[in-house]
């Protein structure tokens, strides 16, 4: 084919004009219908997390926590997603999804989903998680539960914690309906007035700065709790003496709280994205969450005051709002949460013979460390990385991204004190990370404050990259440290978040990252990179002549494959990539957490394309890219997913793994999570997910994150012996 033949004949020294006129040919080729909807892939992977909450092998007070991130999650789908698609749909810019259709029909589709989703989940809760705590010890409660000792001491603390906070709200000609705050929890009361017998509406919020669950204050051997709202619930009559309480019914409301900014029009960037913050509280609602008890006058009260249609209400069992569960998972019953793993110090990091601590450079300089978290520990690496730079009076200037972190984070603290002891420090912050951005702003302003040079990136594009750049003065030459990170710079987070980063004292690989520095905070224009591929201008252009290349080592017969690990595979180019590489016969293994777009397994197009996801007490979140390129491999990690915002929208970038035996140890991840014996989801041609956990003699297959610890452990402890 003319396809065929234009990329066979060595595209990669070709212009990219010519380049992506061949990739336009071949994928007119590749037959309709080859994506799977985005929207409703990540459903399914919300939909595999509810499955990990209801797997009675797995710990109870997990299966809460599942349960709980469950929520948050389809919570900001809402927020986000789906908000997206109403808003095109309202201003007439419904323009066709990835999968060619009106987004009024995926609407549709995800209405039908999320319903059955959230049922199942309120369900999970109320037939399976719920009983398996009550039989370890911990109940949850209602009211008709308890006896009256234990209203009675309830009663007490509803008194002196609760009532003082409480804010009835009346809507009456004279107090117009109230306005409603995005995913808050509130109830909705009709009461009649005694003296005129008119009935009225009120609607109180449930303090969210309050426990959700409220201790039952007894000891009965067990853990008792009783959620919040319900004891409101039972005594409104304090908040409205006088008044006959008729009814009262728990709802919840979502907003559209997806921020967008003009970036072009604006002259101040933190000050429109304060503005824009303000504007968010106040998005259009877009689902609306009942108790499956509300009557119709309340429900048709609520659809007219809040202009919401009858499919987005979410008629549900109570407890409403299971983020919740948050509280409970945090209860001190080790023999109820996942067996601890405690991170090690990576070899190449840790203490010598005398137990001093490690000159983080001297390791360095050794060779490339790869460190893996949060089996190898982001204190005694990363975070021990900046803080020796801050404090060695050789090192000149460090430099760094930052697009999620705490704000009493010691990174932040580094930088500080980086700055206050003399030294030139850049931070390139970025302050447009969703639902991050008033926290972003606060210790930016916070870092500016301490004389660090704060940047917020380029106009147009998120700086969503994870690097960090030294530049220390040895012998009077400078040289300079790099770590390049799949993960946030975020302490807290890399304790939970499966992540790699690379160390290097590599002289390209420190001209690659100050090029691009340069290019964040000034005006340079560095087109080429060494030994980096960076977003947007050439990370999707390099990944299809890495796919590419691997497609034509397979029809010259010689060994090809490809391995590719992300968050999200929904970009089509890069789609159809692998599905030409896996046409010309190419092993293509994908290991996708989230959503994915691929069509695996379908016969003339991708039957040599597998895909798996792995959920479980870490959250999957490195991507790693690997070619085997005719027995010399080529491996790279980096912070992109493959979706059209990471690159088309987004700073990012990948750098390439040199050291042999780091590329032996991403391959045998990668061989281990792929493996049949491993438990995961697999992904059929019709955007099935089916779970594969055990055996066929019903023993449970292997916990991939239990096996890289013990992995890393048994590293640890052989490089002890030697």
């Amino acid at each position: 084919m003319i396809a065929d033949e234009m990329l066979d004949a060595g595209l990669e020294d070709a212009d990219d004009d010519d380049f992506d006129a061949a990739v336009e040919v071949a994928d007119a080729e590749l037959p309709e219908g080859r994506y799977l909807d985005r929207e409703l892939s990540w459903l399914s992977f919300n939909q595999r997390v509810l499955e990990l909450a209801e797997d009675p092998t797995l710990p109870a007070l997990e299966r809460s926590n599942f349960l709980a991130i469950f929520g948050s999650n389809l919570d900001e789908f809402f927020m986000v997603r789906v908000a997206g698609l109403k808003r095109r749909i309202i201003t007439g810019l419904a323009v066709p999804t990835n999968v060619g259709r009106a987004a009024q029909d995926v609407l549709a589709d995800i209405s039908r989903d999320a319903h059955t989703l959230q049922l199942r989940h309120a369900k999970a809760w109320q037939e399976q998680v719920k009983p398996a705590l009550a039989d370890a010890g911990i109940e949850v409660l209602g009211w008709s539960d308890l006896d009256d000792e234990d209203r009675a001491r309830l009663y007490e603390y509803f008194q002196s914690q609760v009532f003082p906070v409480l804010m009835p709200l009346a809507v009456d000609p004279a107090h117009p309906f109230p306005y409603i705050s995005g995913l808050s929890l509130n109830l909705a009361i009709r009461v009649r007035n005694a003296k005129t017998g008119r009935q009225e509406f009120a609607r109180l919020k449930v303090p969210p700065m309050l426990p959700r669950f409220v201790r039952v204050p007894r000891d009965s051997g067990h853990l008792r709790y009783l959620p919040l709202e319900d004891l409101i619930s039972n005594n409104l009559g304090d908040l409205f003496p006088g008044m006959e309480i008729l009814d009262h019914h728990a709802f919840r409301l979502t907003r559209n709280e997806d921020v967008a900014i003009e970036e072009d029009e604006t002259e101040n960037l933190i000050q429109a994205l304060e503005a824009e913050l303000l504007r968010r509280r106040f998005g259009p609602p877009i689902r609306l969450e009942i108790t499956d008890d509300m009557d119709d006058l309340t429900l048709d009260l609520l659809l007219k005051e809040l202009d919401i249609t009858e499919q987005e209400v979410y008629r549900l069992p109570g407890p409403l709002d299971l983020r919740g569960l948050f509280d409970l998972s945090r209860i001190d019953r080790p023999d109820l949460h996942y067996p601890p793993h405690v991170p090690t110090t990576a070899v190449a990091f840790q203490p010598g013979d005398n137990n001093e601590r490690p000159d983080i450079f001297a390791s360095i300089r050794k060779g490339d460390v790869l460190v893996h978290h949060p089996y190898e520990s982001f204190a005694t690496s990363v975070q021990a990385f900046l803080e020796q730079a801050a404090k060695d009076p050789h090192v000149l200037a460090i430099k760094q991204t930052l697009y999620r972190t705490s704000g009493d984070s010691p990174i932040v603290q580094a930088l500080i004190d980086a700055a206050e002891s003399g030294k030139q420090v850049l931070a390139l912050v970025e302050v447009k990370a969703r639902f991050d951005e008033a926290n972003n702003i606060v210790w930016a302003r916070k870092l500016e404050k301490a004389g660090v040079h704060v940047v917020y990136g380029l106009v147009g594009l998120k700086t969503h990259c994870k690097l960090a750049l030294v530049i220390r003065e040895e012998n009077g030459v400078l040289r300079s440290y790099s770590h390049v990170g799949t993960g946030n710079y975020n302490p807290k987070t890399s304790r939970i978040y499966e992540d790699f980063g690379l160390f290097t004292v590599d002289a390209e690989v420190g001209r690659d990252l100050t090029r691009l520095f340069n290019e964040l905070s000034g005006y340079a224009i560095e087109k080429k990179f060494k030994r980096l591929l960076v977003a947007p201008l050439h990370l999707r252009k390099g990944l299809i002549r890495l796919i590419d290349r691997e497609r034509r080592h397979a029809l010259d017969g010689r060994p090809a494959g490809i391995r590719i690990k992300v968050n999200s595979m929904v970009d089509e180019q890069i789609i159809d990539a692998l599905y030409r590489a896996s046409q010309a016969g190419v092993p293509v293994e994908v290991w996708v957490r989230g959503i994915c777009s691929i069509r695996p397994g379908v016969a003339g197009m991708s039957e040599n394309i597998t895909v798996r996801s792995i959920l479980g007490r870490y959250l999957e979140h490195s991507r790693i890219f690997a070619f085997q390129n005719d027995g010399a491999p080529e491996v790279y990690i980096g912070s992109a997913d493959m979706m059209h915002r990471n690159l088309d929208r987004r700073v990012e970038a990948l750098v390439r793994i040199v050291a042999p035996a780091q590329v032996a140890e991403l391959e045998k991840l990668f061989a281990l999570a792929m493996s049949d014996g491993t438990s995961s989801w697999w992904l059929d041609g019709d955007g099935t997910w089916t779970r594969h956990s055990t055996d066929a003699d019903g023993a449970a297959l292997v916990d991939l994150q239990d096996k890289t610890m013990a992995s890393v452990q048994r590293r640890r402890r052989s490089r002890a012996v030697r």
